[in-house]
């Protein structure tokens, strides 16, 4: 859980950085309190926030996560506002990053960027002129199916938690090249489904399993999607992410410099 006050709608001064309790009422009670120890006394005029997984039409209550099971369901927007006496928006933690990293990050100056995010799961949205696209429910990439004939998705055969329960250890301890030769492969497939579908300018990748060491080849990658990807003439810009673990906190500003809750 990251937390940050910007004063002017440009900068956000040193987030506070804690672990995000599993319960819904403690973690409610540690967001109020980090939140009112950022502004410090000064007056809080509207927020932004992300959080894992899909969300009901009004973006008020949170209706599956992959780690936080006591959240769903929970009134979280009525309860925030509640405490905190100002607006909020809610969104999804991918597409906040997302917005993050097509305003200020790898994607800035293009005008459709489409984000995948690889760590312990696989997220990821697309922005359209500075904005989160539309959309009903939430943009689940991860969740596109790879293997139909058994029914994996994107995020069963390449997130950090789907190679340490097939290696048996954490990604981080893996070192045998020819396993993130094959995450390369299969990311490809992944990237393919997401441009044919979303055509972006670029193609910004972010999380652990892309940014840490050791990662997934980002050379590998492209290969591979050059060989797959044949419909379009060339290939979108692949590039890697640029704003680490800060890139929610610069999409929540984005998008309050550009909305209106």
């Amino acid at each position: 859980m990251r937390v940050a006050f910007s004063p002017d709608g440009e900068h956000f001064e040193a987030p506070n950085n804690v672990s995000t309790p599993s319960l819904y009422t403690e973690g409610l009670q540690l967001l109020i309190e980090l939140s009112e120890r950022c502004a410090n006394g000064r007056k809080i005029d509207m927020i932004c926030g992300g959080i894992a997984g899909p969300f009901t039409e009004n973006r008020r209550t949170l209706l599956g996560s992959p780690n936080l099971n006591d959240w769903i369901g929970k009134p979280l927007k009525n309860d925030i506002e509640a405490r905190l006496q100002a607006p909020i928006y809610i969104e999804n933690d991918a597409a906040l990053v997302a917005l993050g990293e097509a305003t200020f990050g790898a994607g800035k100056g293009s005008d459709i960027v489409a984000y995948i995010t690889v760590s312990t799961g696989v997220g990821g949205a697309r922005i359209v002129n500075g904005k989160i696209d539309q959309r009903t429910l939430g943009f689940e990439p991860g969740h596109q199916i790879i293997d139909f004939q058994n029914g994996k998705t994107l995020e069963n055969l390449i997130s950090g938690r789907a190679l340490e329960e097939e290696m048996h250890k954490p990604a981080k301890e893996i070192t045998d090249p020819d396993v993130w030769e094959k995450l390369a492969k299969i990311l490809a497939v992944g990237i393919n489904n997401v441009v044919v579908h979303w055509s972006p300018q670029v193609v910004v990748l972010g999380g652990s399993m892309i940014v840490g060491n050791p990662s997934i080849p980002l050379d590998s990658v492209e290969k591979h999607l050059r060989e797959i990807l044949r419909i379009f003439p060339e290939l979108p810009m692949i590039k890697k992410g640029e704003l680490g673990d800060l890139g929610g906190l610069w999409g929540a500003l984005a998008f309050l410099k550009t909305n209106k809750v």
